[in-house]
């Protein structure tokens, strides 16, 4: 009797598969779903360096940098390897700030294949995997950037843009199957984002509105969430059986959408013009 329960327990046990685990939410998410008794393949450019997650519990590491194609076929092959996967989510990206004529093509191009080609690229990967089973959810991280807009932000906002329109499209055809596509986005998160994962590129020509901005990114940081009440979010997209695309995550991020519908875009874009520039 008790090998029957031990059994029907362990495959009853689901899998998630993160990007971008070694830090922040992408961390954070990894953390709360192995303390719900979910299996974790947290995935990452250098699993050699991280000491926390490689001591849990029902918890494996893989090598991924989402921008290289032949990493992306090799970890989801470890991955399934292990056994079904249940939830892939799209975590993996860096902050990219600077006018346009300050980022370099490299940068650019950095942006795009991190934030916006790597998500589709891990969850094409995972489409038949998903469709042979009939049932799956592909969350991805976008932003508050991913459906309003601030200064000296554009290639990073063309990227979380994407990813919102890219996955509203995704749903028809992966609904067909019985998967589910979602995006959960946040708005400040307390990490160390900032330092660690934010590009700058300055030029004299915006200078003024460098300096402002930055003082105002300060400011909206003091009310940023911790990346453990984003993961709730995750949990909540991936467990929900809801078909629902986007997840506005964190009260800052839902009084700047509300405002926005409430007022329009083009009103709302004068109103972060003024905030900015006064």
């Amino acid at each position: 009797m008790d090998i029957c329960m031990v059994h029907k327990t362990t495959d009853m046990q689901k899998t998630i598969f993160i990007t971008g685990a070694s830090s922040g939410l992408g961390k954070a998410t990894a953390r709360l779903f192995q303390a719900k008794g979910w299996k974790v393949i947290a995935a990452m450019r250098s699993p050699e360096k991280e000491t926390e997650l490689a001591q849990l519990q029902n918890v494996t590491l893989i090598q991924l940098d989402v921008t290289n194609p032949q990493q992306i076929t090799t970890a989801v092959a470890q991955a399934l390897a292990q056994g079904a996967v249940d939830v892939v989510f799209n975590n993996a990206g860096y902050g990219l700030m600077g006018a346009l004529e300050a980022l370099s093509d490299e940068q650019v191009v950095k942006q795009i294949d991190t934030n916006l080609l790597g998500v589709i690229r891990v969850t094409q990967a995972f489409i038949p995997h998903f469709r042979e089973r009939k049932q799956g959810v592909f969350i991805s991280t976008t932003s508050m950037g991913g459906f309003l807009t601030f200064p000296l932000h554009s290639i990073y906002h063309a990227a979380k843009f994407g990813v919102e329109g890219w996955s509203e499209g995704m749903a028809f055809e992966l609904g067909l199957h019985n998967i589910r596509i979602k995006t959960v986005a946040p708005g400040g998160i307390a990490t160390d984002f900032l330092g660690r994962s934010l590009d700058k590129s300055s030029h004299p020509g915006y200078q003024e509105m460098e300096n402002k901005l930055f003082a105002v990114v300060d400011s909206m940081m003091q009310a940023a969430s911790a990346p453990e009440q984003i993961a709730a979010v995750v949990y909540e997209a991936a467990t929900d059986g809801k078909d629902q695309i986007r997840y506005v995550a964190g009260e800052d991020a839902k009084a700047m959408y509300a405002r926005r519908l409430e007022i329009g875009n083009e009103a709302f874009r004068k109103e972060i013009e003024q905030q900015i520039m006064g």
